[in-house]
């Protein structure tokens, strides 16, 4: 079944809120604690995309797939964290679980940076949690490499090392 990609709408807020706490408990389950990923919940991850949103949509792009009606992925982009003006910034690309493996998040990804050549940008960076070794390798696979630069964030309870990847448009 095709999926179909298309610029979220309001409606469409509080699940892409529900599918994020999906997509990171299954993805960061093998090495994040349950209680990290236990909040917050899928309702409020819904309302933190809806307040997010309204603070962002001049400047970043909410992307939804579906597949035959149904909030498959997503993509969040914009200009990049650390100010460059030739750089933007792919912030998230998740999938409902069941649709890794499926060409969704490829799709997810050539979307997002077609808007991000569109937006006349010359270079794409991200973040991603060193630990994800599957997120790893499909940014590998997509092109991107490591810059060098490394943060620590908190999920949850838990430190989390991101390792920032680049590659370009």
């Amino acid at each position: 079944m095709t999926v179909t990609l298309r610029p979220a709408t309001d409606d469409d807020l509080m699940g892409v809120g529900a599918l994020h706490q999906r997509s990171r408990v299954a993805a960061y389950s093998s090495f994040l604690p349950a209680e990290a990923l236990a909040d917050p919940t899928a309702e409020a991850m819904g309302r933190y995309w809806t307040e997010r949103w309204r603070w962002e949509r001049d400047t970043h792009r909410l992307t939804v797939a579906e597949r035959a009606g149904t909030l498959v992925g997503f993509t969040h982009l914009g200009p990049d964290d650390q100010d460059d003006p030739e750089t933007g910034l792919l912030n998230a690309i998740h999938l409902e679980p069941a649709e890794q493996g499926q060409g969704v998040g490829r799709a997810l990804m050539l979307d997002a940076l077609d808007a991000m050549r569109s937006r006349g940008w010359r270079r794409a960076v991200l973040w991603v949690l060193a630990r994800n070794a599957h997120a790893l390798e499909f940014y590998r696979r997509g092109g991107w490499t490591p810059t060098g630069d490394e943060r620590d964030e908190a999920i949850g309870s838990a430190q989390t090392r991101q390792i920032r990847y680049a590659r370009p448009l």
